[in-house]
């Protein structure tokens, strides 16, 4: 098994604690955390059969004395390297006996002759804790004529799984409902992946890495697409639509975007915010069309005065852009139009005095 323990920014794990690994992470958030045990397995060159965390968030949601709520994450990333976790129980230091152990050695091995020494950066100061690492695991026992590092070699190393081929991935979870136009939108960079349209409606579960989106619905995938990075882009499989709303795959936010920055970045603008303001895309498109379209009834410089009025307003809707330009308030200036202007005197008006 492999056990985890952590201290003043230095994870320490072993397998079975007579080799130790260590590394310095900016915290113990789960990615940290995470990259910081698959470290571990590559240094290794092996899988164990179970990993032992400590009850830190980053691997345990909920700690219990018989069965521990872990980690989605975590659990995703041992399913991955096919182990089993097995989280500590609370204040039971003796189910990690061989890594309190090991952490006591290690600081005064390791970490006490680092302790008054400036590092810059977190490259730096690990490079020079595995140089103490190599000479701390290849270092004779006291009374024993042999090293933490050939004991592993010779009695536990065989006994590991081979790694896979691929490093574990990070892997980020969502829940969000299929909109009508038979897309799902992941929050993180507002870009739509499509789903198959008898999913429109449902609540689904979006499972993302760096490189893929997943959708699920029911524990069963349903649709797959390679991870886009472009803001209001659209990624979609025309088989997913029905016949009648295919039209949807050329109509996306971006071609909107496109249209109004050819205008003028003022239209670009409002235009954003119209899209950015819709719960569903497809309510927007009408109201894209019917603004963009202004420019050939009213003319580009109008349409780009009625919306500086509307952003001035903070309204962004195609009614309000109709409104203004029905209104001709295009054509005048906000700043004047909400200016008061000064009360001529006269003698029948009366001052301040007359209220005291």
């Amino acid at each position: 098994s492999i056990a985890a323990g952590d201290n003043y920014g230095i994870e320490l794990t072993g397998f079975n604690l007579i080799e130790a690994y260590v590394e310095a992470v900016p915290s113990q958030k789960k990615v940290d955390f995470i990259n910081c045990c698959e470290n571990a397995l590559r240094y290794y060159q092996g899988v164990p059969k179970v990993i032992v965390p400590d009850n830190l968030k980053s691997a345990v949601k909920k700690a219990s004395r018989y069965e521990a709520d872990v980690n989605e994450t975590f659990r995703d990333f041992a399913n991955h390297y096919g182990m089993t976790v097995l989280p500590a129980r609370s204040r039971k230091p003796r189910d990690k006996s061989l890594v309190e152990k090991s952490i006591s050695i290690v600081y005064s091995r390791i970490y006490a002759k680092l302790r008054n020494r400036v590092f810059y950066r977190l490259e730096e100061i690990n490079q020079v804790i595995w140089d103490l690492l190599v000479e701390y695991n290849n270092k004779a026992f006291t009374d024993r004529p042999y090293s933490r590092r050939e004991i592993f070699e010779k009695e536990e190393k065989h006994v590991l799984s081979p790694l896979p081929t691929e490093p574990y991935e990070i892997k980020e979870f969502a829940w969000v409902t299929v909109m009508k136009n038979c897309h799902v939108r992941l929050s993180s960079e507002k870009h739509y992946y499509s789903v198959p349209y008898r999913y429109i409606g449902k609540k689904v579960k979006i499972i993302y890495t760096s490189k893929h989106v997943s959708v699920f619905y029911h524990g069963e995938r349903v649709a797959i697409h390679p991870r886009s990075y472009i803001k209001y882009g659209y990624t979609t499989q025309k088989e997913h639509l029905p016949s009648t709303h295919q039209f949807v795959a050329s109509w996306n936010p971006g071609k909107f975007i496109d249209w109004a920055a050819s205008i003028d970045p003022v239209v670009e603008h409002y235009i954003k915010e119209i899209l950015e303001r819709k719960t569903y895309p497809e309510q927007a498109y009408r109201s894209c069309v019917g603004i963009l379209s202004m420019k050939k009834k009213i003319g580009k410089e109008r349409l780009i005065a009625a919306c500086k009025r509307g952003i001035y307003y903070q309204s962004y809707s195609y009614k309000v852009i109709n409104r203004i330009i029905n209104s001709k308030l295009d054509l005048l200036d906000p700043a004047q139009e909400n200016s008061q202007q000064a009360i001529p005197f006269h003698d029948n008006i009366r001052g301040a005095e007359n209220y005291k």
